[in-house]
């Protein structure tokens, strides 16, 4: 199995396998042959995972899973191999992504060349025939943002902004499936735009800043009826 194959896999299994009071993962061994690979493919796996912070490995004690320290990049891999991600977490990034996408429209505006307003244009226009047609804008609206962020020049932002898409692979064809959201949101994109050609730093931060509100009053909506759900589980428990 390749790499790329086995990390996802592998952190599933962890989770799913690690004891619930200790949290301590199967044994190097046990992995190998669950797996069907060497223990050297584990080890170097796991070691992976350590740096992401999902697991620690303890002299002469095992491994432990460490999932609530978690890194963005250990988030990032549980939305790829389809695991469920803490809803808190979740908010908390988009959290984090407003912060980083107001600085990314800022910086754009003194960046970004004809290449990133040109890429720009091209989104805007499959944006606004999906829009016509009635068809959610999830793809169009994760390439406007990451184009904004790549205009910035900083390949080291690039990949951390991208992670935040990865993590929100699975919600936002729902958070799109209302048509006029993605009307709004494409309206919205048209005014940022237009201060970016303009280089109006401070209007492009505002206007992103008006336009990241909506994410995060849906994640806010969400955490709170998932609140109250668990709420009325409990008191039927």
């Amino acid at each position: 199995m390749a790499e790329k194959d086995l990390l996802p896999h592998l952190a599933a299994f962890l989770i799913a396998e690690s004891d619930a009071e200790s949290h301590r993962t199967p044994s190097e061994r046990e992995l190998a042959e669950h797996f069907q690979v060497s223990r050297g493919q584990i080890r170097e796996a796991l070691a992976i995972l350590e740096a992401m912070r999902l697991v620690e490995r303890r002299a002469k004690s095992g491994i432990y899973l460490t999932k609530h320290e978690a890194s963005v990049e250990a988030m990032a891999l549980f939305a790829r191999a389809g695991l469920p991600l803490d809803p808190v977490q979740i908010y908390e990034t988009v959290e984090l992504r407003k912060i980083h996408e107001i600085k990314a429209a800022e910086l754009a505006c003194s960046r970004a060349t004809e290449e990133n307003y040109e890429a720009l244009r091209e989104i805007l226009r499959a944006s606004e025939a999906k829009v016509a047609a009635g068809e959610p804008i999830h793809t169009e609206d994760r390439d406007f943002h990451l184009e904004i962020v790549r205009a910035t020049k900083n390949s080291v932002f690039y990949r951390i902004c991208t992670l935040y898409y990865v993590m929100g692979e699975g919600r936002l064809p729902i958070y799109f499936n209302d048509p006029e959201r993605g009307r709004k949101s494409h309206a919205e994109h048209l005014q940022i735009f237009e201060a970016l050609v303009r280089r109006d730093g401070n209007l492009a931060q505002a206007l992103m800043n008006a336009h990241l509100q909506g994410a995060e009053s849906y994640w806010k909506g969400l955490i709170s009826e998932m609140d109250l759900k668990e709420g009325a589980r409990l008191e039927n428990a």
